[in-house]
């Protein structure tokens, strides 16, 4: 497969990730806002731009995080900079996605395109961006050869639900309750019911915490990802036997064995900090795909509707 074409399909899904899962960090956002009174609107919304690495100048209140994360195309990280991505990205792999697939996306972008997006409720607006996201998806797996393209896709679909499902973990830490934080991290996750239903109806905090880190079955536990994906590349990487591993598989692998092989009190102790190190994994396993499986030279990055 080309590399260009490998390259758009990877950022597909990393886009698409991208965007559904700032919509569940918005969400969450609010949630807490309303269900904790006691909560700074101000440190909870510096402590959310921090954990998706925006430095803010001034403290920001929520309606301006609402515009930054949600629909200002001048910051990388809003919902509708992350649709203009897939798009775009979608555009450039036009002869190998499906007619389906490429409808899907751009609709989904000419209804958030100029603004329109903006005259929603900002719950109305995420809703609306984790349907589309899920529509996508659906269409990705059922008119997709399941073929080298499809796991470029995926690849950059799980990589990114890793990295956004540790800051998902990470910005619910604001709360002083950190047995209300880990719950409130499982319902953003939407893995609230499959929770319940795995532990038979028992709220323990420390059982959701392993829900979302450590669970083989919940498609966006972090350890399920990171499974995901190094399979993946195992299937990409025609020097996979003993002793000839590639560094994309090697870091991967280590970010998974260091959470299952870690006594269970010293992984709960020190959330921030493993959060942080889940990222730097996933930061470093984004530039060892690039090197070894796209054009470097001729790499293209999306900022904000522009090239």
């Amino acid at each position: 497969m080309l590399s260009r074409i490998a390259e758009s399909l990877y950022w597909i899904g990393r886009y698409l990730e991208r965007a559904e899962d700032t919509a569940r960090l918005l969400e969450s956002h609010v949630q807490t806002l309303l269900e904790d009174p006691i909560t700074d609107e101000g440190t909870a919304t510096s402590h959310l731009l921090a954990v998706m690495g925006i430095e803010a100048e001034d403290e920001m209140g929520f309606d301006s995080l609402v515009q930054m994360l949600g629909w200002d195309t001048s910051c990388r990280a809003s919902m509708v900079s992350a649709f203009w991505g897939a798009r775009e990205s979608a555009r450039r792999s036009r002869e190998v996605i499906s007619a389906d697939l490429w409808e899907a996306i751009n609709t989904t972008w000419n209804m958030v395109r100029n603004n329109r997006l903006q005259r929603h409720r900002a719950p109305e607006a995420c809703q609306l961006i984790r349907e589309r996201c899920a529509l996508i998806t659906g269409l990705v797996d059922g008119t997709m050869a399941h073929d080298q393209g499809w796991q470029f896709l995926m690849l950059g679909k799980n990589l990114e639900r890793v990295d956004m499902t540790s800051r998902i973990i990470e910005s619910s830490m604001i709360n002083p309750d950190e047995d209300a934080a880990w719950m409130n991290a499982t319902r953003a996750c939407g893995g609230y019911h499959s929770f319940r239903l795995t532990h038979r109806g028992v709220e323990d905090p420390q059982d959701a915490a392993e829900f979302l880190l450590l669970d083989r079955l919940f498609p966006r536990s972090v350890v399920f990802c990171l499974d995901r994906a190094e399979r993946i590349l195992m299937r990409l990487d025609s020097t996979s036997g003993l002793g000839q591993l590639s560094e994309t598989i090697r870091v991967l692998g280590a970010a998974r064995a260091d959470l299952e092989y870690r006594p269970r009190q010293e992984l709960l102790g020190s959330v921030s900090e493993r959060m942080a190190l889940l990222q730097t994994a996933i930061a470093s396993t984004d530039l060892a795909v690039a090197d070894r499986y796209f054009d470097v030279a001729n790499s293209v990055t999306w900022q904000a509707g522009v090239r």
